[in-house]
C-alpha cells in the first residue's frame, strides 16, 4: 500500500477527483457534503493496473481548517497537489506547499482539475513558476475534468509511475502511529485511525498509549475496510484497541512499541523561517500532534524548542512551526538533538549554534558517537541513529551497553593508566586509586567503561580502587579463570553461548574474547556470540542426521540451541561451504566431496 494526501486550495475539486478515482466518498461528516466543503480528514483508496493500492488522505483546503490539514499531510511521504485550472494559484496553494516542503515530502504529482472550465496548460505554468524553488519543483503534471473524465486514465498511470519509485521503509521494531481519529465502534469499542509511518501493527500486540504511559494491547487491525492478522508501514490502519476508554486518546497522540522510544520535551533544531516572527510561543505540528512550544533561538537558523508535554520522536525528523497569531505556517526545522545540554555560562549559546550549525539534518550515528565520545547504544536506537541489531559503526568500538569513539578511548586509557601511576607513585603504601577519581582522572562516563578500559591495560580492580597488577600471573589470573568457567559449560553444551550479561558478570571484554577465540579457545560467530571451538564440526555431524533439506527451526532443534546462536551459527556454515540455502528459505548439508576446496 501507498499512501498520498491531496493539498491545495479550498474547492479546486480535491475531493471530487478522489470520488472519481476511488469511487468511494471521501467526506465522512454531513456538514461536509451540505456545505461541499472538506472540513476534517477524509479516506479513500484505489488499486491500480500495476496491481498496487493507493490510499488518499484528502484534506481541507479552508484557511480555518489548516490545523486538520497539517494532521493528514503530517506522516505520509507523497502528496497529489490539486489546482483549478479556472481559478489558478491561491493562499491555500502556497501555505500547503510550504508546509509539505516542511515536513519532508518530496514526491507526487501536480494535478491540474477543472480543464472543462478553463487553460489547464496555463495553470501548470503558473504552477511550475510558483514551485520552481521549492522540493516540489519536479512534479510530474497532469491536467483532467472529473465532470468528463479527460485526464483521469493519464492520472492513473502517473500514479503507477509514482508508487513505482516511492522508496518502502526499512523494516523495524520501533513502531509509530500518529492518531488522527478516535471513535467508538458498538461492540468492538475503542478504535483509532492513522498513517503507519514506521514499523507494523498486529492482532494481538502490546503498544505503549503515549500519553497517558500506559500499556494497551491491540484487540484487531483493520486496513482498506478488512480485518487483516498483520501489516506494514507504509498503511492507513484502523486500530481497535481493548478496553481502553475513548476519552483517554486524542487526535495528536501516539501509539509506540514500548521500550523503544525514548521521549523528549526539550530538543535542538535545526529552523528554516519561511515569515517574519518574533512570537516566542508558537505551535509545534508533528506527526499528527500540535502541540504548543517555547522557542528560544541560538543563533541564524537554529533554536532551543521546549514543548507542553512529551513526544515521542526522532533526530533528522522533520516539522513545522505555526503562529496561531498570524494564522500562517512560518518555519520548518528538523530535530538535530533530543538531548541537549544546559545552556548556563556565558557564550553557551553562541557556541551551541555553531555546533549545531555544523551537523547535518539526517542522522549519523558516527557523528554523533564521535561528538560525545561515548554514548549508550539505547540511546541510539531511541533517537533512531542506530538500529537495533546493527554493528557499532565504523571507526568506534562496542563495549556491552556502549559504543564509543575509538580515538576517544584510546585518550580516555592513557589518561587512566597515566593517573594509576602516578597515584602508586604518590602512595606506595595505598596504590589503589578510587574509583571515583579514577572516572574524574580518566573521563570514562561509567564504571563498566572504566572496568573494560582497567582490563586492557592489564590493572587490578578491588574494593580499594584500581591499581597496576604486581604480578603477571594477578594480571591473567582473573580472566583466565573466567575463561575456564565459559569452556567448562561449551565442554558439556557446545551451543549453549553465553550471553552478554553473563559475560560482563565474569569481567570477560570483547578484547578477551576474541584473544580466545585467536587462541582456539573459542569459536566466533558474532560480535558477542561464542561457542565451543569445535562447534562446526559437531554441527554439521548432527544435521546431517536430519532429512534434507531442513528448515532452521530444526537445526536448532537438533542442536539444542536458540535462535540467537543458530541464525549465524548457519550463516558461518554457509560461507564455509559446509551448508547451503535453497530458494525457498531451507538449507541442507553440502555432501564432502562437493565443498568448496580449504
Amino acid at each position: 500500500m501507498h499512501v498520498v494526501a491531496t493539498a491545495g486550495h479550498v474547492d479546486h475539486g480535491k475531493s471530487t477527483l478522489v470520488r472519481a478515482l476511488t469511487g468511494m466518498e471521501p467526506d465522512r461528516w454531513a456538514e461536509e457534503k451540505r456545505r461541499g466543503m472538506t472540513i476534517d480528514l477524509g479516506f479513500a483508496w484505489t488499486t491500480l493496473s500495476t496491481g498496487e493500492t493507493v490510499t488518499f488522505v484528502d484534506v481541507p483546503g479552508h484557511h480555518r481548517f489548516v490545523p486538520n490539514m497539517l494532521a493528514g499531510v503530517g506522516p505520509v511521504p507523497a502528496v497529489m497537489l490539486v489546482i483549478a485550472a479556472d481559478d489558478g494559484w491561491n493562499r491555500q496553494t502556497q501555505e500547503h506547499v510550504e508546509a509539505l516542503s516542511a515536513f519532508g515530502v518530496r514526491d507526487g504529482l501536480l494535478v491540474v482539475t477543472r480543464a472543462d472550465l478553463g487553460d489547464g496548460n496555463l495553470a501548470v505554468e503558473e504552477a511550475r513558476d510558483r514551485l520552481a524553488h521549492t522540493p516540489l519543483a519536479a512534479l510530474e503534471a497532469v491536467v483532467t475534468s472529473a465532470p468528463t473524465g479527460v485526464g483521469l486514465s493519464e492520472l492513473r498511470g502517473a500514479l503507477g509511475h509514482l508508487t513505482a519509485r516511492l522508496p518502502s521503509p526499512a523494516p523495524t521494531p520501533r513502531t509509530r502511529l500518529w492518531v488522527d481519529r478516535v471513535f467508538t465502534v458498538r461492540g468492538a469499542g475503542t478504535v483509532v485511525t492513522g498513517t503507519l509511518g514506521r514499523g507494523g501493527l498486529g492482532r494481538d500486540d502490546e503498544l505503549l498509549l503515549w500519553s497517558r504511559g500506559e500499556r494497551v494491547r491491540v484487540r484487531q487491525v483493520q486496513s482498506l475496510g478488512q480485518n487483516v492478522e498483520r501489516t506494514d508501514a507504509v498503511a492507513r490502519v484502523a486500530v481497535n484497541l481493548r478496553g481502553t476508554p475513548r476519552d483517554g486518546i486524542r487526535r495528536g497522540d501516539a501509539l509506540v512499541a514500548p521500550g523503544w522510544w525514548a521521549g523528549t520535551r526539550e530538543f535542538d533544531a535545526r529552523v528554516d523561517w519561511l515569515a517574519d516572527c518574533r512570537a516566542s510561543h508558537l505551535i509545534l505540528h508533528v506527526g499528527s500532534a500540535a502541540v504548543p512550544v517555547r522557542i528560544r533561538r541560538l543563533g541564524e537558523g537554529t533554536a532551543r524548542i521546549r514543548a507542553e508535554r512529551d513526544m515521542p520522536l526522532d533526530v533528522g525528523e522533520r516539522a513545522l512551526l505555526r503562529d496561531p497569531g498570524q494564522q500562517r505556517i512560518v518555519a520548518g526545522l528538523v530535530i538535530l538533538d533530543l538531548e541537549p545540554p544546559p545552556l548556563t555560562r556565558r557564550g553557551a549559546a553562541a557556541r551551541r549554534h555553531a555546533d549545531l550549525a555544523a551537523r547535518p539534518d539526517l542522522p549519523d550515528a558516527a557523528a554523533e558517537i564521535a561528538r560525545r565520545g561515548a554514548v549508550r547504544r539505547t540511546a541510539l536506537t531511541r533517537s533512531g541513529q542506530l538500529a537495533p541489531d546493527a554493528p557499532p559503526p565504523r571507526g568506534t568500538l562496542g563495549f556491552a551497553e556502549w559504543c564509543v569513539d575509538a580515538h576517544w578511548w584510546r585518550e580516555r586509557t592513557a589518561r587512566l593508566a597515566e593517573a594509576v601511576r602516578a597515584r602508586a607513585a604518590a602512595r606506595p603504601d595505598t596504590p589503589a586509586l578510587p574509583h571515583e577519581t579514577a572516572l574524574r582522572a580518566s573521563g570514562l562516563v561509567d564504571g563498566a567503561l572504566l572496568s573494560t578500559a582497567a582490563d586492557e591495560l592489564g590493572f587490578v580492580q578491588d574494593r580499594a580502587g584500581v591499581r597496576e597488577a604486581s604480578t603477571r600471573t594477578e594480571r591473567i589470573g582473573r580472566v583466565e579463570v573466567a575463561l575456564d568457567t565459559v569452556c567448562t559449560r561449551l565442554r558439556a553444551d557446545p551451543f549453549d553461548a553465553p550471553g552478554r550479561p553473563e559475560l560482563d558478570a565474569l569481567g570477560l571484554t570483547p578484547f578477551h574474547l576474541r584473544g580466545a577465540a585467536n587462541r582456539g579457545r573459542l569459536c566466533r560467530l558474532d560480535r558477542s556470540i561464542y561457542v565451543h571451538p569445535e562447534a562446526v564440526p559437531l554441527a554439521l555431524a548432527r544435521l546431517a542426521q536430519l532429512p534434507q533439506p531442513f528448515t532452521l527451526s530444526a537445526g536448532r532443534q537438533v542442536l539444542g540451541t536458540s535462535r540467537r546462536v543458530a541464525v549465524p551459527l548457519f550463516e558461518l556454515l554457509d560461507r564455509l561451504g559446509h551448508t547451503k540455502a535453497t530458494e525457498n528459505g531451507l538449507r541442507h548439508v553440502v555432501p564432502r566431496d562437493a565443498e568448496a576446496p580449504g
